[in-house]
């Protein structure tokens, strides 16, 4: 109803139809936006202008806050801010085929990069794509994205994982004793790596009634929401290597509903739950940039890198891609899930070694293997 009377309400080229009355939720009389004035500077704007695109992103904007999707609300402001310093506040209607292409060229003229195009973009086609399924327009006339209209760059398909040799390199550093903070991020880095490429913000939510019997069983939080129907949950077998990152770093207090590493805050805002992942990430990331100029490989070894390389040396070891899918927690390839059934958890084990193979070659030079 919001978006409806915003934007769309007595403008000739959308579907005029009957509003009716709406009070606003308990939830959004009682919330407080004080919080989040600083990182988003469109709760201060005036909108009174109607039918311009500020109304529609502030209107998206407060329900992602409300909901305590933080990350989400930022990426929308991000594109709000970025549309606004092209052409200014404008009106939905003004966003035509000709529009986007120009403002693609303006990005692009400015050096930023194809896939932060399509990062800006995605927020404003799902404007678009809310009111025509609420029947509010009409795809056929206003609608400026999809085939022979405008269609948002793809991200450039750059290969991000490093090969077998350099985890190898990364595992066997010997880190500063004397530098606690370097064997941490290191060690984090490489939970990531064994634990099926899971993501820094899954690492930090592990709680220690997610491991059962040897292994770690979660949901990935990316995909709560899309799977809230039929949550399939991922598997992940517990090696030596991840046993003892968590005997290291892991909370003393295993109580099930703990956290398992101390990186969130518990009962704290989800704006300070945001801030505390994203210096974990920075954490992890600077220490390992230190890391890998010292033993002298020329790489980016981001989280995103441990994720990327954990599917590539198995694809490479002779996994399967739907094995892979699965224990990347992919929804995408619906149509492979459908028919596939679950891998046990022998199969999950025995990848999980493969992981480090390499550490065979080690036990063979000292004769421990023949």
């Amino acid at each position: 109803m919001g978006f409806e009377k915003d934007f769309i309400h007595n403008n000739s080229l959308f579907r005029p139809r009957k509003l009716k009355a709406e009070l606003p939720s308990k939830n959004e009389e009682t919330f407080d936006y004080s919080l989040f004035y600083k990182k988003f500077p469109i709760l201060l704007e005036d909108h009174n202008k109607p039918g311009t695109i500020s109304i529609s992103y502030l209107s998206f904007i407060k329900k992602f806050l409300r909901e305590g999707r933080i990350s989400s609300g930022i990426n929308y402001h991000c594109s709000y801010v970025s549309l606004k310093k092209f052409k200014g506040n404008v009106r939905f209607t003004d966003i035509t085929v000709s529009y986007l292409n120009e403002y693609e060229s303006w990005l692009l003229n400015q050096d930023i990069s194809i896939t932060t195009v399509g990062m800006y973009l995605r927020p404003l086609r799902a404007l678009f794509n809310e009111a025509i399924e609420d029947g509010i327009i009409k795809r056929e006339k206003c609608y400026p994205f999809g085939r022979r209209k405008y269609k948002i760059p793809a991200s450039k398909n750059i290969k991000k994982a490093l090969d077998l040799t350099d985890v190898k390199r990364i595992y066997y550093y010997e880190c500063d004793q004397e530098i606690a903070s370097e064997q941490k991020a290191r060690d984090f880095w490489l939970f990531s790596y064994f634990a099926n490429g899971m993501n820094p913000k899954d690492i930090a939510c592990l709680k220690y009634k997610n491991i059962n019997d040897g292994y770690i069983v979660f949901d990935r939080s990316k995909t709560e929401r899309a799977m809230r129907s039929a949550p399939k949950p991922i598997t992940v077998f517990i090696t030596e290597d991840m046993d003892a990152i968590i005997e290291r770093w892991g909370n003393k207090d295993k109580s099930l509903n703990k956290y398992i590493f101390p990186v969130l805050e518990p009962g704290t805002t989800p704006l300070r739950q945001y801030e505390l992942m994203q210096l974990f990430v920075s954490f992890i990331n600077d220490w390992m940039k230190r890391i890998l100029k010292k033993i002298g490989i020329d790489k980016k070894v981001t989280t995103y890198v441990a994720r990327h390389t954990f599917s590539t040396v198995l694809k490479r070891s002779g996994a399967s891609t739907e094995y892979i899918q699965e224990a990347l927690g992919h929804t995408n390839v619906k149509t492979t899930e459908n028919y596939l059934d679950s891998f046990g958890k022998e199969v999950k084990k025995e990848f999980s070694r493969r992981l480090t193979s390499f550490k065979n070659e080690e036990m063979e030079k000292e004769g421990f293997i023949n």
